[in-house]
């Protein structure tokens, strides 16, 4: 039987596919040792594999890393301390991630360049925001926005093992 923290990595990568070790490390909210000791010992009941060399932690060695997930859980960890480990999962297309916080639901949207009009697919209920991740601030301008409160964010690798995630609010700038 496993513990639950081996659960909700089980749980974790059974809903989003491989993601990268630091990610899982993170979303378990753990001492980093405790976080490692939790996936060795996951690897020795066979329940998760090294995927991309041990970059990446799957249930089996041959998924593939969905990079719009990826960085859709990026900007989850933001707020991982308040939301809880089962409270956030695959969104409906186009979102990627669906989370609640303090009673309140966020779909985390990753647009791409090229992109914009995928927003027009989404379905804004009450009390429903939306995080709209864009690979550059710029493109906030040529987007129609949906009903519903935004937030934009971009996600920006600069060699590290944790991306830069900055928020983006009525034109202010906030790092959080």
């Amino acid at each position: 039987m496993l513990l639950r923290e081996e659960q909700y990595v089980v749980k974790w990568l059974s809903q989003y596919g491989c993601l990268p070790r630091t990610q899982v490390i993170r979303m378990l909210q753990k001492p980093k040792q405790t976080a490692e000791k939790i996936i060795r010992n996951l690897k020795k009941q066979f329940c998760i594999e090294d995927v991309g060399g041990g970059f990446y932690i799957g249930l089996d060695a041959m998924c593939q890393p969905d990079q719009r997930t990826i960085i859709a859980l990026w900007v989850l960890l933001k707020f991982i301390d308040r939301v809880d480990p089962m409270a956030h999962y695959p969104a409906v297309y186009p979102s990627q991630v669906f989370f609640l916080k303090e009673n309140v639901g966020y779909e985390i949207v990753v647009i791409y360049e090229g992109e914009e009009n995928l927003l027009r697919l989404l379905q804004p209920e009450n009390d429903l925001k939306y995080i709209i991740v864009l690979p550059v601030i710029s493109m906030a301008s040529q987007i129609k926005l949906p009903k519903a409160q935004c937030l934009f964010a971009t996600v920006e690798f600069c060699g590290d093992e944790e991306p830069e995630v900055t928020f983006y609010s009525e034109g202010k700038i906030n790092h959080v």
